[in-house]
């Protein structure tokens, strides 16, 4: 007897206007598939895992081809344990080694940012050179150069700077600017697919085996959380933070020839960290018509323990109970298979297109 499946819908699909018109003359195929973003978010990664699996590890290597990653924060993790080698090993390490951090209460910035290099350490273990060599993916990791008291080390300062910059993010996303810049770190031989980057000063930076780790932790580096890092070979002089307090979800002008497969943590594309407040700060629907945005649905979510993805205030909801803790979120990475088992349904059986909303 055939099952019958009445279970709501685990995905939530929704492309612009390009992508739209691309998906119902071809479908979507893995070869066409040349971008793929990955935002900021922190332990919501760990939501979307099973997700990550089918995509980067059934999807798109049945059409290998150089695809270009850009990642954020966590979302430049997430690729780097990708192109590291084996895409479904690497992910699960950084899942199991992100579950098991633990941070006390009263612990300092200095002390984090030690754990998050050991954890960094363990994740690539000794795989940086394949990072810089994959025939398939190239990395561009996503941080910012602070300005302003946003360079101070810590303390007061550092909060005036955060103060500002917030205050002035009510006012104006641009004049932002004052407070950071825009550092893109890649090879410089690789093609960067994007258009020009007007809205803000841009650092190209050339990625070295000398200072993939340190762009690694600068991108994860969050304010007051962690501290900056200061030692980015090849980079301008200056403080290095985390790429989602301007890049949250990679709102950037894509140069794709296909589609800009976005495997997500929300259905709404929020221009900046400082934005996801905002309602009515959206991604620029121009610079992202060729997008296929694939994120789990509310119905989804719903079913989850304390109906949400694993996020940072889960830190402090289970503060002396790390063991309770970790069963969540472990629990939240096993359910996430649906989602890369919905995908994977979804493109064999062509139904994808039909799912598909306006982004």
């Amino acid at each position: 007897m055939v099952a019958i499946h009445t279970s709501a819908p685990a995905l939530t699909l929704r492309a612009g206007s390009d992508a739209i018109a691309h998906l119902r003359e071809h479908g979507l195929r893995a070869a066409d598939v040349d971008i793929v973003p990955g935002a900021a978010g922190g332990p919501k990664a760990l939501g979307i895992n099973g997700l990550d699996q089918a995509v980067f590890g059934d999807f798109l290597p049945s059409a290998p081809r150089p695809r270009t990653l850009i990642g954020a924060s966590i979302g430049s993790w997430r690729f780097a344990a990708i192109t590291m080698g084996n895409p479904r090993d690497g992910l699960a390490r950084l899942a199991d080694l992100y579950t098991q951090q633990r941070f006390p209460k009263g612990i300092t910035a200095k002390e984090v940012s030690l754990r998050c290099a050991q954890m960094l350490s363990e994740l690539l273990q000794d795989r940086d050179q394949h990072i810089l060599h994959n025939p398939d993916y190239r990395l561009v990791i996503v941080v910012i150069r602070s300005r302003g008291l946003m360079a101070r080390r810590g303390g007061f300062g550092l909060g005036l700077g955060l103060a500002g910059l917030i205050g002035t993010n009510l006012v104006s996303r641009r004049a932002t600017g004052l407070f950071m810049e825009r550092g893109l770190v890649y090879q410089k031989g690789a093609d960067l697919p994007l258009g020009p980057l007007n809205d803000f000063t841009t650092h190209h930076i050339d990625l070295q085996a000398d200072n993939v780790r340190a762009a690694l932790l600068a991108s994860a580096a969050i304010p007051m959380v962690l501290d900056g890092v200061t030692d980015l070979s090849g980079a301008p002089e200056g403080v290095y933070r985390d790429g989602g307090m301007l890049d949250y979800h990679l709102d950037l002008p894509y140069q794709s020839e296909g589609i800009v497969l976005y495997p997500h943590f929300t259905d709404r594309v929020i221009p900046g960290w400082f934005d996801k407040p905002l309602r009515w700060r959206n991604g620029d629907p121009q610079r992202l018509r060729r997008l296929l945005m694939v994120s789990p649905s509310r119905e989804y979510l719903a079913s989850l323990p304390h109906g949400k993805l694993p996020d940072r205030t889960d830190f402090k909801h289970y503060l002396g109970d790390d063991a309770g803790r970790e069963a969540y979120w472990r629990k939240a990475i096993a359910e996430s298979q649906r989602l890369g088992d919905e995908f994977l349904e979804l493109v064999e059986t062509g139904k994808l297109v039909g799912r598909v909303q306006p982004l």
